[in-house]
């Protein structure tokens, strides 16, 4: 049980080894203005191992992506990189989601309690995961022997930027963020010249009925009281012919729940809408639909987070607040599976004081660009040293401490 006692002691611990941060402030720079897509991360990973080696500390090294968005943020290290996916379309690449600072923050904490070795036993592994945005990979580290290579662990703990009030930890017990699961879906139908679409089996147009059609899950076969969110995030049809009335059409369908059985009803009916909606237009064969990602819901463990909770509390003050269920989605938990490890996932505000006051005083605090937005970052003040702290306390809260070392 955290006490306020121990808690004065981790603060001690804290305060005595954090690591200059200006040096980490250039390594997120760095991060920022070189992001790389998921999968691609060589770049990104080498900066992250090239700092641990430096450091006598136990250590898996991988890395955290980013976003093919384009940076309107008009910071000074803004990212001009374009990058490729991997069906060859390139893209601007954008930190959109904050992973850079996640970053700097946990190689910030590792060098802390690098330093303060000697005030506490047991094993701290820092993992820096990649694929996150294409929820590929937990899932992939996993497959790949992650845990014939690191010991069992008796608890995972992770943070994520939001744009909240800098200087903020936000904690929720049980379910803080939804399941995920994305169709692509291909409409096949019969092209042929625009002014013939009677010889034609339009697929633009049976798409388009079928998007409509979507919108009618959520609202009509989920019940009121359940959670749940359908997006057609993509609409990708024919050329720039005018004249053309394309082979078929490419639709994504984002499905979004914070409980498995809701998850699975939606899925249900989206298939079903597909389906139908193709067999009502005539098209000359079925659609495809394939399952292209999945992520589990993110739901903390009541004992864990609760631990947290309590260290939080005596070390930020007011600065803790309780976090609201988010309809985001991401892979965390995929690694907590095969051990059924309990976890514990928090946020931390990215927002600085001066943006943060002048939208409170306009009262547009929510026009502050929120993450996946082309304007998000975060205010190296004071979100780098809030990051590295309720990382470094969190770990200290689930390590024993040697008082002897002090």
């Amino acid at each position: 049980m955290i006490t306020a006692a121990s808690t004065t002691m981790l603060r001690g611990i804290i305060e005595a080894f954090r690591p200059n941060l200006d040096a980490y402030e250039e390594i997120y720079k760095e991060l920022h203005r070189n992001p790389e897509l998921s999968g691609q991360e060589v770049e990104t990973a080498s900066t992250v191992q090239d700092h641990l080696n430096r450091l006598e500390f136990t250590k898996v090294i991988a890395k955290m992506d980013a976003l093919p968005i384009e940076e309107h943020t008009g910071l000074p290290y803004a990212s001009r990189k374009i990058g490729k996916d991997g069906k060859g379309n390139t893209y601007p690449v954008f930190h959109g989601c904050g992973h850079d600072m996640h970053m700097a923050c946990l190689l910030a904490c590792a060098d802390l309690l690098s330093a303060a070795r000697r005030v506490w036993r047991g094993t701290l592994i820092c993992l820096f995961q990649p694929g996150e945005e294409n929820f590929a990979g937990a899932q992939a580290m996993v497959d790949d022997g992650l845990y014939e290579i690191i010991p069992q662990p008796s608890v995972l703990l992770a943070q994520h930027l939001s744009k909240g009030k800098g200087g903020t930890v936000g904690t929720r017990p049980g379910t803080i963020l939804a399941a995920c699961e994305r169709f692509e879906v291909r409409i096949h139908g019969r092209g042929g010249h625009g002014s013939s679409p009677a010889n034609c089996r339009d697929p633009i147009v049976a798409g388009a009925h079928i998007v409509s059609q979507l919108q009618t899950v959520v609202s009509r076969e989920v019940d009121p009281s359940d959670f749940a969110v359908v997006t057609c995030g993509s609409f990708n049809a024919g050329s720039l012919g005018a004249s053309v009335i394309p082979e078929h059409a490419d639709i994504t369908v984002d499905m979004r729940s914070y409980d498995p059985d809701v998850g699975q009803r939606v899925s249900s009916a989206v298939k079903r809408i597909i389906e139908a909606g193709c067999e009502a237009a005539g098209m000359p064969k079925k659609p495809d639909i394939h399952s292209a990602v999945s992520a589990p819901p993110t739901t903390n463990d009541t004992a864990t987070i609760r631990t947290l909770e309590q260290a939080f509390r005596d070390y930020f003050g007011e600065s803790l607040n309780e976090a609201g269920r988010d309809a985001a989605s991401e892979d965390f938990a995929i690694l907590a599976q095969p051990f059924n490890t309990p976890y514990a996932y928090w946020y931390l505000g990215g927002t600085g004081q001066k943006r943060w006051d002048e939208a409170e005083r306009k009262g547009k605090l929510d026009e502050i660009p929120g993450n996946h937005s082309s304007g998000f970052y975060p205010d190296v003040d004071p979100t780098l040293r809030t990051g590295t702290d309720s990382m470094a306390l969190a770990a200290l809260s689930f390590l024993e401490i040697q008082e002897s070392g002090l």
